[in-house]
This record gives C-alpha cells, structure tokens and sequence, in this order.
C-alpha cells in the first residue's frame, strides 16, 4: 500500500511542469580566500596592538570556514568561540552582542540559543557589500577589564579587520 501511494505521488510530481523562466543558477557574492585573509590579519593585528591574544574565524557567505588564525597564546576554547561568533553573526546579520542583547531580553524564546553555533557572547560581526551579506567575522580570547567585556574587544578588532577590506567591498 505504501509503495503505491508513493508510485502515485512521483507520477503526479513528474507531470507538472516547471516554471517558465525559472532560474537554474544562482550567483552569489561572498569572500575571497584573500580578502578574508585580509580581513584575519588586520583583525589580529588590531587585538595584538591592544594587548589581546586571540583566534580569528572568517565565514564566508554560506558559512563556510575561509580562515582561521590562532594567536601564539590564546586559549583553547578560542578557536570554537569565534566560529560560534561569526556563525551568529552571520545568522542573525547583526553582531553576536546585538542578537545577545535580543536573546537574554526574551528568556522564553530560548530556541535559537539551543541551535548548534549560537552565541549571544559579543565578538561577532558581519561583513557586508552594500546591503549583501558576503561573510562574518569572530574574534575569541580577549579578556575584559574595567567592567568592558571582551566581546567589546574582539567586536573592535573584527571591525578594524573589516575596515581593511572595506574599498573593496563596494556595495
């Protein structure tokens, strides 16, 4: 019974035609190997200045890993924490620290938090082209002082990675 309501169902699907016009292949902007390269250096560069050690993830559009670079010294949960950045950030098109902000302000919609590489830690930040979301970028292991949490810290150091870029990002 099963095999013929199956039979009957990839015979309906066969006879109805495709859309006119429909597009077959997509063309996406995103990263370059380069430009994230780019992108991770500047960044470290940035959080080095400030006395950080830290890991540097770079998505690109699909969240693809393009580049990891872990610091002589940064911890090991670095390297996992800023994938979770940038996946968040990538995912919800905003930093990690504004879906966080979102996140603990609705306890109840805890859904999201429970996906796999989700953060509401800040550090996370998309790279966009215009108003196309081409990428994202996670910082882990700056530690926090003076009442600054180090998301703010990773936040500055994948924004000076991003500003590196930004000519070429157009829009």
């Amino acid at each position: 019974m099963k095999n013929s309501i199956w039979m009957v169902l990839a015979a309906t699907l066969a006879t109805i035609p495709c859309a006119e016009g429909a597009q077959t292949l997509l063309t996406e902007r995103t990263l370059s190997v380069e430009a994230a390269l780019e992108v991770a250096r500047g960044a470290l560069e940035q959080c080095r200045k400030d006395g950080h050690k830290v890991t540097v993830t770079v998505l690109d559009h699909a969240a693809r890993t393009k580049v990891v670079l872990r610091d002589d010294g940064a911890r090991p949960h670095s390297v996992e924490h800023s994938l979770r950045k940038a996946y968040t950030a990538l995912t919800y098109n905003s930093t990690s620290a504004e879906y966080g902000k979102r996140a603990t302000a609705n306890p109840a919609g805890i859904g999201p938090q429970l996906l796999a590489n989700i953060t509401t830690a800040g550090g996370g930040v998309p790279i966009r082209a215009g108003n196309v979301l081409v990428g994202a970028i996670g910082i882990s292991g700056s530690a926090g002082s003076q009442g600054v949490s180090g998301g703010t810290f990773d936040e500055k150091c994948g924004q000076a990675g991003i500003d590196r870029i930004a000519a070429g990002l157009g829009g």
